[in-house]
Order: structure tokens, then C-alpha cells, then sequence
């Protein structure tokens, strides 16, 4: 095939793209040229901003555009009328986040985020905007249109470093801080798991929607994993409410741990619409692997703000 993909040099994109060149596809590669550059040296690579215009692209035709770089509805619809007439299939990843309701687990069909003020780019309503985007691609495409919506992306290249803090954590030895409940559900999907799945999921021309991300595990688990990979730890269980008395930050100083009540079930989000379209999941102990190995010659550096210090976690061990 002939793949349009927009961005394509940072994480999932990079791993899509690693996918698409295993198989064959002839693939071009549009973006400022600003994150690995040099990657894929026999890649055409178009230069723009997309955010501005795709002018560069005119006149040009392929089998199907991969969008993975943006939440903002202005420049999905940018793309969407600049490709709509020499592109025939459209594929644009968003997020579990464009759902409306984490009481419940995210299911495809359920009703999504809305924006209270239609010109909003904020972060802050990052879900919103994701689901804006996604109307835009769908209207424009219909059936040609696949809808991709990845809960935490994790694995090799990770700029978040949002999981990579738990292998690298238990790696590091000693007591290790963990929220409790122990059986809290943790969900996530290796960033290669994904790029391969979009690669075939584009090949065979599906459409709609669909969650993507891997099936749900426990915190115990995870940590489980993490010491058949490196080696024991004693765990060091605090209970979530008291951590939220400490003022802990989720999602982002302690990773992946939500305790606010209103996501409760963000991370139970139910998988099995692409798991039957073919989406599987290597191993967690590989993929906690990989991301030791490549995290300990990362070529970006760490993220800022993820995870505990060794301070704050010593501290806070004393609650448990």
C-alpha cells in the first residue's frame, strides 16, 4: 500500500512506521522535520506544517493516511480537505480519554466528551477535542474511516516515561512505594502491539471505531513482572486515600495510579471489538524488558515531574 503518515518519527508513529516498512508499504512521511530526522533515510519525507497547511501534498494520491499527531479539530479538518480527494482511507488515532463516563468501563458506542466553548485547544479538555477530531475524519470518510483509541501507549522510545517508572523503580531495589488495593486495575498497550495492529488494521481496510489498548491487569501484577524481570522488592502497599491525603499527584508523580472516583473504570476499558479484529499482546515481562534496555540508553531524556523522588517516597513509605 501507500501510506500518508502524518508525524511518524517519535513513538507510536515510529513504531507504525517500523511495521509498514517490514511489510512492504511504500511510505511518505509529512512533518516539520523537527523529532529524528534522520530516521528512515530511504523514506520520502515531505517537509510542512500541518498545523498551517498541506499544500505540499496537492496533487499527490495514496491508499490511506495515518494521522497520529494531533487533538486539535482545526488541523484534523486542515487534513481532512486537503487529502479527502487523494486519499482514499482515512485512519486517525485518539484516545480512550474522548469518552464521557470513566464510571463505567469505556465501551465503543458509549457517548463521548463534549467541548463547552467549540474554540477550546486547552490540554485540559484533551478528551473533548479528540472526539471533535474524530467526528470531523468520520464525517468526511464514513466506512473508509478507522477510528483508533489507545489508552497508555507504553514500551520502547516512551517520551512519558509513565510506565517506564515502575520497571525502572523495581530494577533500582530496595522498598518500593505501590497504591493500594494491590488488585486496583493497571491498562496499557505496547507502543509495537499497536503499531502492528494499525499497519493490518489499515491493510484490510476496517472501519469504525475501536479501543485499543491491552486487557487490564492488577498494580500487583505489574510489580509481579517487573521482579521476575529484576529481581525481588518488598513492596511497600499505601492505601490510596492516604496518598491522596499526602496530596500525591496522579496519573503523573505516582504512575499510573488514578484515585479520584469519576475514573474509576478508565483503566477497565473493554478491548474485545479489536482483540476479535485481530489486536494482540506480547508478553508483559518482554515489554517490560525492552523498556529497561532501551531506557538505559535512551538517546531523549527523562520526562519531568513522573514519579516519586527518593525523598518524597521514603517519606510517604511511612503510611503504609
Amino acid at each position: 500500500m501507500r501510506l500518508l503518515v502524518l508525524g511518524g518519527t517519535k513513538f507510536l508513529g515510529r513504531a507504525t512506521v517500523d511495521t509498514a516498512l517490514a511489510r512492504g508499504h511504500e511510505v511518505t512521511l509529512f512533518n516539520r522535520g523537527r523529532t529524528n530526522p534522520d530516521l528512515y533515510p530511504g523514506v520520502e519525507k515531505i517537509r510542512g506544517d500541518r498545523t498551517e497547511r498541506l499544500s505540499a501534498l496537492d496533487g499527490r494520491e495514496w491508499d490511506a493516511v495515518l494521522d497520529m499527531s494531533t487533538f486539535l479539530p482545526r488541523v484534523v479538518r486542515l487534513s481532512v480537505d486537503a487529502l479527502c480527494r487523494g486519499v482514499d482511507r482515512y485512519v486517525y488515532v485518539s484516545s480512550i480519554s474522548a469518552y464521557a463516563d470513566f464510571n463505567v468501563p469505556p465501551v465503543e458506542g458509549a457517548p463521548v466528551a463534549q467541548l463547552e466553548n467549540p474554540a477550546s485547544e486547552s490540554i485540559e479538555d484533551y478528551g473533548a477535542l479528540k472526539a471533535a477530531c474524530e467526528r470531523i475524519v468520520d464525517e468526511a470518510y464514513g466506512d473508509a474511516a478507522l477510528i483508533v483509541r489507545p489508552g497508555l501507549i507504553v514500551g520502547p522510545h516512551d517520551p512519558t516515561d509513565r510506565f517506564t517508572y515502575w520497571p525502572r523503580r523495581v530494577a533500582a531495589g530496595g522498598r518500593v512505594l505501590a497504591p493500594a488495593p494491590p488488585d486496583a486495575p493497571v491498562q496499557f498497550v505496547d507502543v509495537r502491539d499497536l503499531g502492528a495492529w494499525i499497519v493490518e488494521a489499515t491493510e484490510r481496510g476496517l472501519g469504525g471505531v475501536f479501543n485499543a489498548t491491552g486487557e487490564p491487569i492488577t498494580f500487583e501484577q505489574l510489580l509481579e513482572a517487573c521482579q521476575a524481570v529484576s529481581g525481588p522488592v518488598e513492596v511497600g502497599w499505601v492505601p490510596s486515600e492516604k496518598l491522596v491525603e499526602a496530596g500525591v499527584g496522579e496519573w503523573m508523580e505516582l504512575p499510573l495510579w488514578i484515585a479520584a472516583p469519576e475514573f474509576a473504570a478508565m483503566q477497565r476499558a473493554d478491548v474485545s471489538k479489536a482483540t476479535k479484529a485481530g489486536l494482540s499482546f506480547r508478553p508483559v515481562a518482554e515489554t517490560i524488558t525492552d523498556t529497561l534496555a532501551w531506557d538505559a540508553q535512551r538517546d531523549i531524556p527523562r520526562a519531568d515531574g513522573v514519579g516519586l523522588t527518593s525523598e518524597r517516597e521514603l517519606e510517604l513509605l511511612a503510611l503504609a
